[in-house]
């Protein structure tokens, strides 16, 4: 990687149901920094992508059944929020006063990722329904429509163990190494990294998240440039399973021996 690179923010309309992200993204990266170039990674929120996407539910549809209003009533929720919520969720860990802890596509997160956020009004917005295939779509239209080969990273807010405020994390990736293995190099004073491995696809969604913000800036889209990350035709991002991660471990550890001290890593 360089040890300098530049981010655009793409401003736009809002996102409407049925739009053309592809599109409505190339215009404002020709507007913020003369279209696409070869090696630029393009950072795309995940809400504004739903929303084009038609995944927005309107709650008044919603009819919540008994385990939502359990749930609800368990953690000061909107019933028909628990209903959209348990169904885009694999599992539900558990929970605290307005929200649900989920496992979802081999992640953990609240509410399995369904906000109300920049969602149309009387909505909550779920996930793209697969982020990975997005971005390779996206990554597809804009090689298709500009000759630009670049990558393509789907961004989530998610907040962190015992950290205030939100940070970036990748949902879905195409074009770039997700995670890359630092495994076998040697640190400042030559000993082997045994287990690190660096989320090369969050940091660049941490960084884009400077710019989308997380209110009425209308920047749905990011382009960074002269970073250096290798273009490839990968897709997807490389995951742990639940009982290889650490706070998962420690939950579970913790529920069945509170006494006993987790001894799992996440690598």
């Amino acid at each position: 990687m360089t040890a300098a690179f530049t981010v655009f923010g793409l401003k736009t309309r809002v996102i409407l149901a049925g739009d053309d992200m592809t599109a409505i993204l190339c215009r404002a990266a020709q507007e913020a920094a003369g279209g696409f170039q070869n090696g630029d990674l393009l950072v795309i929120a995940e809400s504004a992508l739903a929303t084009a996407e038609g995944r927005a539910v309107e709650l008044a549809s919603v009819t919540p059944g008994k385990e939502a209003e359990r749930l609800a009533a368990e953690h000061h929720m909107d019933p028909r929020v628990a209903e959209v919520v348990i169904r885009e969720s694999d599992r539900i860990v558990g929970g605290i006063p307005g929200f649900l802890l989920c496992e979802k596509q081999g992640t953990l997160l609240p509410n399995a990722g369904v906000d109300g956020s920049n969602a149309p009004l009387g909505c909550v917005v779920p996930l793209p329904a697969d982020p990975d295939r997005s971005a390779a779509t996206i990554r597809a239209a804009v090689l298709a429509g500009t000759g630009a080969r670049i990558g393509v990273l789907i961004a989530d807010s998610r907040t962190h163990a015992m950290r205030l405020g939100c940070g970036g994390v990748a949902i879905g990736c195409a074009g770039i190494t997700a995670v890359v293995d630092e495994r076998g190099r040697n640190d400042l004073f030559g000993r082997k990294l045994e287990v690190t491995k660096r989320a090369v696809a969050d940091n660049i969604v941490s960084a884009a998240e400077l710019l989308m913000g997380e209110a009425d800036e209308c920047t749905p889209g990011v382009l960074v440039r002269g970073l250096g990350v290798p273009i490839t035709d990968e897709v997807g991002i490389e995951g742990i399973a639940a009982d290889e991660c650490l706070f998962m471990g420690a939950v579970r550890g913790l529920k069945s021996d509170p006494t006993r001290a987790p001894d799992n890593r996440n690598e």
